[in-house]
């Protein structure tokens, strides 16, 4: 059986969430890794606890308070509204937040290995020509952890296009809206669909072993995770 007009959109909608949920989560997730790699302050380890949470909490959790903090009851939700922009809540744009901090440690972790990897000496080497920390880090750093940056990108953009429960939570299950490609399998077994559920279940688990597949192959023999 083909997939439906509705499938379709969920897997174009889960497609979009993981790029634009991808490409934020390298802006964002690039600077926490290296300040996490770098800095000796004390709070690293707080710090470096609270972006791994999403990687022990139930997704579930991670949804229901940020429901709770973006409703409009919630103080952020008070605060966005009083600022004159749309609720998150039930929003692709809350599916966008939701998927950023459930994915944050899976694109985090690859870099921070990537930043620690790389030691001091090509710093100070660049250092001693007289180049600045921004320009070391273009110039130096991001090429060295280029593996890494690999790495993030396709970990983040596969663990978003698989969530289920943080974006159930924050974005509810709204076609063509927040319906998602996992949302839309769960519909067809609720329906008892399972001719339906089949289709787009086994297309999304052979979207993920490609995806898996292109990992492994950008790191040769190297372990994902070291």
């Amino acid at each position: 059986m083909p997939l439906s007009s509705a499938d379709i959109a969920a897997i174009v909608l889960s497609l979009k969430l993981a790029t634009v949920t991808t490409v934020l989560l390298l802006l964002i997730g690039t600077p926490i890794a290296w300040w996490l790699s770098q800095s000796q302050s004390r709070w690293r380890v707080l710090i470096g606890a609270v972006v791994a949470l999403p990687l022990v909490l139930p997704p579930t959790v991670i949804g229901f308070y940020l429901l709770l903090s973006f409703s409009p009851q919630g103080w952020l939700g008070q605060l966005i509204h009083s600022l004159g922009l749309a609720p998150l809540t039930f929003s692709f744009a809350g599916l966008v937040l939701g998927s950023v901090v459930y994915s944050l440690p899976f694109v985090v972790q690859p870099l921070h290995n990537a930043f620690s990897a790389i030691g001091h000496a090509p710093l100070e080497a660049a250092a001693t020509l007289r180049a600045g920390p921004v320009d070391s880090f273009f110039t130096v750093v991001v090429p060295l952890a280029k593996p890494g940056f690999i790495t993030a990108s396709i970990l983040g953009f596969a663990h978003t296009l698989g969530e289920f429960g943080v974006v159930l939570m924050l974005g509810g299950n709204i076609p063509g809206k927040t319906q998602v490609a996992s949302l839309q399998i769960y519909n067809h077994v609720e329906a008892m669909e399972y001719a339906q559920a089949h289709w787009l279940a086994a297309g999304m688990l052979l979207f993920s072993l490609l995806i898996l597949l292109a990992l492994y192959a950008s790191r040769g023999r190297q372990q994902v995770w070291r």
